[in-house]
């Protein structure tokens, strides 16, 4: 890569500071020119106050030089840490484009880094899960991949499938000698073992996706019964308009909070009942819709009215799904049969009142309970990444063939085929197996000067 690049790595906007980057063979020519002195004369990793010139204005501006290999892309490397402002950071910008430098693409000073050998391919996604993060357990997540933890394992399975790979090797150079048993048991050994750490590693996919995305919470229940006076309790602010005119949510409202380091992605729903009003009907069908996506479902009943058709509509709704039953308007009479049969298969009922936020917190604890997994979230490592969920699937597939095959004394050949398959599908996580499609979609999805 012998073009040098830039970009502006901050935000765009005012601020105290902005940073602008520059990466390749000639970034500390190209800075010299802009700052009209010797910057390689810098000591590497330490901050110069040197004046930058550009064509409309001029700044005093800190000055830090990476000499390669020892910088983030491991090229030689400056970062100009300007006043902040638009205006400032782009005129110095404009100032290293107009005297050699080429702009940066998205993610690629991070995927220089991952060529030069600076950073594995899990490694570069954890640096953009933490940069994406929404809540303190996606932000863990994405700092455990950065810090090389499941690389470590990748590597830990990949040397059991070298060994396997070795024994069978032997096998076939040796066709003479007596030692097809014993290899044959070291092969299976290795590869039962790689089989039960990579299922190991697949039970956390659903935990890590919710860390990653969030928690699906649906709240339903017919008109008026207090379902967005819920959301807003949830929430800890008004978000939803409350009425005591039935219907007057006509449309799903989306909104985000967190809990214990965790993101719940709460909809609030149009109340379920027939409707002849069109509008109303196509939010009644959303809400119903908003089931499939659900990881939990809170149902709201009216503590002070007796069930109604419209509510057993809504329990026939829910019933295949995971439910918590929130029996709102607690400081009102109350005139629900909680012994009525229909109640009796939900497992998990909240008193609350969402308008005097009595129980809401009980109630957040209950939904944490009933969705994460507590024993996954502390592990080590958290599979969040879909390409790593389907790179690991496929190499247990190939593996679980090659246990068949071996246990059917089929061809060597063959046997060898599927866990080289195994161990190169492992390599496409961390990068080993060099694929350049999946390198560029990678690093495409990373902000401009990262």
């Amino acid at each position: 890569m012998s073009k040098t690049i830039c970009a502006i790595s901050t935000p765009i906007g005012n601020g105290g500071i902005s940073i602008v980057r520059i990466s390749g063979t000639n970034a500390i020519e190209i800075t010299n020119k802009i700052t009209k002195k010797d910057i390689s004369k810098f000591e590497a990793r330490k901050l110069y106050l040197t004046k930058i010139f550009t064509e409309n204005f001029n700044d005093n501006a800190l000055v830090v030089v990476f000499k390669s290999p020892n910088s983030y892309t491991g090229e030689d490397m400056v970062e100009i840490q300007c006043h902040g402002g638009i205006l400032i950071a782009k005129g110095i910008l404009n100032s290293l484009l107009s005297n050699g430098a080429i702009m940066a693409e998205n993610g690629e000073f991070t995927k220089r880094a991952f060529v030069n050998g600076k950073i594995s391919l899990d490694k570069a996604e954890g640096v953009i899960d933490m940069i994406n993060a929404e809540s303190e357990s996606s932000i863990k997540a994405g700092y455990n991949l950065l810090s090389g933890k499941l690389f470590e394992k990748i590597n830990s399975l990949q040397s059991y499938l070298t060994d396997c790979l070795a024994e069978m090797e032997v096998i076939l150079d040796y066709p003479e000698e007596d030692i097809d048993y014993i290899n044959n048991n070291k092969i299976n050994n290795n590869l039962d073992k790689t089989s039960k750490e990579l299922e190991e590693l697949l039970l956390t996919c659903k935990t890590g996706k919710q860390v990653k995305n969030g928690i699906n919470v649906s709240i339903l229940g017919k008109p008026n019964v207090g379902k967005s006076s819920l959301l807003n309790a949830l929430l800890g602010y008004d978000r939803a308009i409350v009425t005591n005119v039935a219907g007057t949510t006509r449309d799903t409202i989306e909104e985000k909070y967190n809990y214990k380091g965790i993101t719940f992605n709460i909809v609030d729903t149009a109340g379920i009942r027939e409707s002849d009003d069109t509008v109303e009907s196509i939010g009644i069908k959303k809400a119903e819709d908003s089931l499939n996506y659900a990881d939990i479902v809170l149902l709201v009943l009216d503590l002070n009215k007796k069930l109604e058709n419209e509510d057993l509509k809504i329990i026939d709704l829910v019933k295949n799904k995971k439910v918590i039953l929130v029996l709102n308007k607690n400081d009102l009479v109350q005139n629900l049969d909680l012994n009525d049969e229909k109640l009796q298969n939900f497992n998990e009922k909240v008193f609350v009142s969402a308008y005097n936020l009595d129980n809401i917190n009980e109630l957040k604890e209950k939904i944490y309970d009933n969705v994460v997994n507590k024993d996954i979230l502390n592990s080590q490592i958290l599979i969040t990444n879909t390409r790593h969920e389907n790179a690991l699937r496929t190499s247990l597939n190939y593996i679980n063939n090659a246990k068949e095959l071996l246990k059917n004394q089929e061809s060597l050949d063959l046997i060898i085929l599927e866990v080289k398959s195994a161990w190169l599908e492992l390599g496409k996580i961390t990068g080993q197996t060099n694929n350049e499609e999946i390198i560029n979609t990678i690093f495409s999805k990373f902000c401009l000067g990262k």
